[in-house]
């Protein structure tokens, strides 16, 4: 047993509020809120993969270490659908050529494209214009 491979089960995010958080995700992704369980609200499975708040009372406190990367057709024109739900850009990131955004708690994520973008070798992306 000790030779098969870990799999990811679920994503969790630390919330201050995570009904509200749960909210934003589940209208940004198109996941229905299927449950609460003790301080954990989770979004409907997609491939297999779970996506739950749970409620803290520790500060958020400097950039995530991991974040979310959404796709989308045309990832300049969802900023906005992003802003109507609470969430915010952050233009200190502009430099590096990727839509970066936060969500209502200051968690950080990237919209990129569907399909392949160019990179260079310092990480910078160009598919913003």
């Amino acid at each position: 047993m000790a030779d098969t491979p870990l799999r990811i089960n679920a994503l969790i995010v630390d919330a201050a509020d995570p009904e509200r958080l749960a909210a934003f995700w589940s209208e940004l992704l198109g996941r229905p809120v299927v449950g609460r369980t003790g301080p954990y609200v989770w979004l409907r499975r997609d491939a297999g993969l779970g996506l739950g708040f749970q409620r803290t009372t520790a500060a958020k406190a400097g950039k995530n270490r991991m974040h979310f990367d959404v796709t989308s057709p045309d990832p300049a024109a969802e900023r906005q659908r992003i802003e109507r739900l609470g969430g915010r850009g952050l233009e200190q990131y502009a430099e590096g050529g990727f839509l970066v955004m936060a969500d209502p708690e200051g968690n950080e994520f990237c919209v990129i494209p569907e399909g392949p973008f160019e990179i260079d070798d310092v990480g910078r992306a160009d598919y913003l214009g």
